[in-house]
């Protein structure tokens, strides 16, 4: 079982390389723009907050830590709220298109212009929780149906949560992959449309539209650095990879060979990436996969994440259950300078690589951390589950966010 801090470098990662014609086909910063004005202009809209860590800095031995919290995100409490949703309004653009061939707005759409081909529309996809939230949520503001396939491990609180949105949830037996697979069966047997968050041969286009979503986080959090001076190193979770391939993509596009070192953090427990960067091809992990990062669940790498983080990123790190349940309770805690923030079990996984790889010299030179550096990592999610939430941390996420209030 890998340890919290193992760690494997890259050895396709290329600093020099240019975010060549492979990588547009995924990403591209038309696309980033065009996701940016369509969600900026959704009801509700605002800019999470970027957090500075000076103790988690001072701990890490580095010059400053800045954390990007998305625990409010469209009151979704999480960054998926701008991946599934994005993506689900983009698909009926274009079946709009396709039925009237007319051109519609997101105004169109919210105002119930088109609201007879709208309603017919049922979306669909596999979740660890947010996603599926998420593209509940999309459904539900644009006006379509959503069903929503959970694993067996999925906590009854998060099914709950989905639920609220109006989507139908079903749970299938075995894990992520599993329910991966039967969300897309059912699918293509009901006529249905898969949103999904991952992509596999012959599905690229609606993961690609939920990436460029996710572009959104990054280019606020770059936009929130002081002195408008780019960060070092940046740390983010995997899961398939989604997030981890925005975020680096962004950065690769705006700063060349001077953007933040990537590395991915990969839950010991369901370590895809970790496997896969090692082998330098994509390593599917088998098995239950049960890790408390809930989000970070999964067996297989996505496709498309793959084709921009196998020269992309720099290194991952392996992290533990246990050492991303203590960044939780120490995020919840604050600190003399750091105010207390209420981060769920995935939000925390860049966090717990982060303090362990400051803690060995060898990790430290080869990955180019010094007392210099500038780390941003991106807190993923707030209390997603909130009896999972006070279990780990010994108390609610509310009474953490009364005292960061007052």
């Amino acid at each position: 079982m890998l340890k919290t801090g193992d760690y494997v470098l890259n050895a396709q990662a290329d600093r020099e390389a240019i975010y060549d014609e492979r990588c547009r086909n995924v990403l591209t910063l038309e696309g980033a723009e065009l996701a940016r004005s369509t969600i900026s202009a959704w009801p509700g809209y605002a800019p999470t907050p970027l957090v500075n860590l000076p103790d988690i800095a001072r701990e890490a031995g580095v010059a400053s830590v800045h954390y990007k919290d998305e625990s409010a995100r469209f009151g979704l409490m999480s960054f998926k709220a701008l991946g599934g949703a994005y993506a689900v309004v983009r698909h009926l653009l274009l079946v709009i298109q396709r039925e009237v061939g007319e051109t519609a707005t997101v105004d169109d759409i919210l105002a119930g212009r088109y609201a007879d081909i709208v309603e017919r529309q049922t979306v669909c996809c596999a979740t660890d929780g947010n996603h599926g939230r998420s593209v509940a949520w999309g459904a539900r503001t644009f006006g379509c149906r959503a069903v929503i396939f959970i694993h067996a491990t999925v906590s009854e609180g998060r099914r709950t949560a989905i639920e609220a949105f109006g989507a139908e949830v079903r749970r299938t037996a075995g894990n992520y992959d599993a329910s991966v697979a039967e969300a897309d069966a059912t699918a293509t047997r009901e006529g249905w449309t898969v949103v999904s968050d991952t992509s596999y041969p012959g599905y690229r286009t609606i993961p690609c539209d939920v990436m460029h979503g996710y572009t959104l986080m990054a280019q606020e959090a770059y936009d929130q650095l002081p002195g408008d001076i780019p960060a070092t190193h940046q740390f983010l979770q995997t899961g398939v990879g989604g997030m981890a391939a925005a975020v680096c993509a962004q950065g690769w596009q705006l700063y060349g060979s001077n953007r933040p070192r990537t590395i991915l953090a990969d839950p010991s427990r369901a370590a895809c990436w970790f496997e896969s960067i090692r082998a330098g091809k994509p390593v599917p992990v088998t098995g239950d996969i049960d890790t408390l990062m809930a989000g970070l669940a999964c067996g297989e790498v996505s496709e498309l994440a793959w084709e921009i983080l196998d020269r992309g990123a720099d290194a991952v790190v392996a992290v533990e259950d246990e050492d991303a349940e203590d960044c939780m309770r120490r995020l919840a805690g604050g600190g003399a300078n750091t105010p207390p923030i209420v981060a769920g079990e995935s939000a925390v996984a860049g966090l717990a690589a982060l303090l362990a790889v400051a803690k060995k010299p060898s990790a430290r030179d080869q990955l180019a951390l010094t007392a210099d550096s500038r780390v941003l990592l991106f807190g993923t999610e707030g209390a997603t589950d909130s009896a999972v939430y006070e279990r780990i941390v010994g108390r609610s996420a509310d009474s953490v966010s009364r005292q960061a209030a007052g």
